[in-house]
């Protein structure tokens, strides 16, 4: 008997999926387990295995297509069996991807006529000297009669090069503004001097040459549109706010340098300041359960477990696995975890459930000159963290200017699920684990 494969759905939130890969062609046998076709959605790219041994009768949904999750993307029918074939899709749409745009976005517009030589009054004598000496005449300002141009004009253009342009007020403001270069605009005022009404005209023709230059675009498709669609709807769906600390974290430089020291001697012991915050936001949520909740429907669920969602940014935009159960970790086990994560993410190797299932995010962008951030929610999550930079400045330590190290914390959380109080408290106490590490540990 037929068996009807559709798109699956992972994750609570996986509303569509696009089919990048077929591993079989039509008339081909298929084993049930074996790699049957490769879908891409907004957190992975996933192998789908066959549901059932047989020969592969239709492919309904082409790759490079994408299609609400239930849809019927495939038919595996029995040796000799020969079903009706499905014509178009048997749930919803399909969702087309726009084709790349052509360089400038627009069809070619036929060359423009060239504008015709402005006549210029000069002697015969000059043009004669102008043409010898490759001068062209609309260019020397003449004297004669009538700005008639003269060869002494010609002669005195060729010595001297072109003269400084003579500029009203108000377009030499302009040129100035506009940084323009006042040489290259013919002046149509008295005298040849440059006018308002000249600036304009030669702004207007650099704005459509500009508008001329191939432009270089890339679809807003895959990872980068789901991203958009995800924070447009995380915005959309919650009140968010953010409040920031200022923390020295100068012990906690000294801690992580101690502990570098200690296993300085094995390679498999890495540990980053992001493995420390992981480590005292997964404890500082112990004590503030609210911070560590998702809100579902009409419920706030308070999770047991701390499954810190790790921002790892790649090429082609952002993920975010997640670290299960990091209030169960010591730093060690925080550090090993992390970094496979992170190697499996730029590898496009993650599972399912190795980017499902967070109760709280970090985004760490500390490697950048960046002292601040106000990160978006991740939906049903109740916060996210925002790490800037370690900075060496000035502060107030123990009574005396000391120079301290010092960084910046961002909490975003949802309003609906918590009020500033709870948060603040929750970010005073992450502010004093890393003020004082050894705390981390009581």
């Amino acid at each position: 008997m037929a068996v009807n494969v559709t798109m699956p759905k992972w994750g609570l939130t996986m509303k569509e999926g696009r089919i990048s890969k077929w591993y079989k062609s039509e008339g081909d046998p298929i084993q049930k387990g074996e790699p049957f076709f490769e879908v891409e959605t907004e957190k992975i790219t996933n192998v789908v295995e066959a549901v059932a041994d047989g020969i592969l009768f239709q492919i309904v949904v082409s790759a490079d297509t994408t299609v609400p999750v239930g849809t019927i993307v495939a038919v595996i029918a029995e040796p000799g069996e020969k079903p009706e074939r499905i014509e178009g899709l048997q749930a919803g749409e399909v969702v087309e991807e726009d084709a790349t745009p052509s360089a400038g976005g627009s069809a070619p517009t036929a060359p423009e006529k060239p504008a015709a030589k402005k006549f210029v009054p000069a002697s015969p004598s000059a043009r004669r000297v102008a043409k010898e000496l490759g001068v062209d005449l609309a260019q020397v300002n003449g004297t004669g009669p009538k700005g008639r141009v003269t060869e002494a004009d010609v002669m005195r253009y060729h010595e001297q090069g072109p003269p400084t342009p003579r500029v009203t007020p108000l377009a030499a403001e302009m040129i100035r503004q506009a940084g323009l270069d006042a040489a290259a605009i013919q002046g149509t005022g008295e005298g040849g001097k440059i006018t308002r009404e000249d600036i304009e005209r030669a702004l207007e023709l650099q704005k459509q040459a500009e508008a001329a230059l191939p432009v270089k675009s890339i679809p807003f498709s895959g990872m980068r549109k789901s991203i958009a669609a995800n924070m447009h709807s995380s915005l959309q769906t919650t009140a968010q706010l953010t409040t920031f600390t200022e923390v020295d974290v100068t012990e906690m430089i000294r801690f992580r340098d101690t502990v570098r020291e200690e296993y300085k001697k094995d390679e498999t012991v890495k540990i980053s300041y992001n493995d420390i915050i992981i480590l005292a936001t997964s404890r500082a949520l112990k004590h503030c359960p609210i911070m560590n909740s998702t809100l579902v429907g009409e419920e706030i669920r308070l999770h047991d477990s701390v499954n810190m969602g790790i921002a790892v940014a790649l090429p082609e935009g952002l993920i975010v696995p997640v670290l299960r159960d990091a209030d169960k970790m010591g730093l060690l086990q925080i550090a090993g975890g992390t970094r496979e994560l992170a190697r499996k993410a730029r590898a496009g190797t993650l599972t399912v459930d190795e980017v499902t299932g967070g109760t709280f995010t970090i985004s760490n962008i500390s490697m950048f000159q960046v002292d601040g951030v106000t990160p978006i929610l991740k939906p049903p999550e109740t916060g996210i963290l925002g790490v800037g930079r370690v900075k060496e400045k000035p502060a107030v330590h123990n009574g005396e200017i000391a120079i301290r190290s010092m960084m910046f914390l961002n909490l975003t959380f949802d309003h609906q699920v918590v009020d500033g109080a709870p948060a603040a408290e929750f970010l005073q106490t992450l502010a004093r684990y890393l003020e004082n590490p050894y705390l981390i540990m009581t």
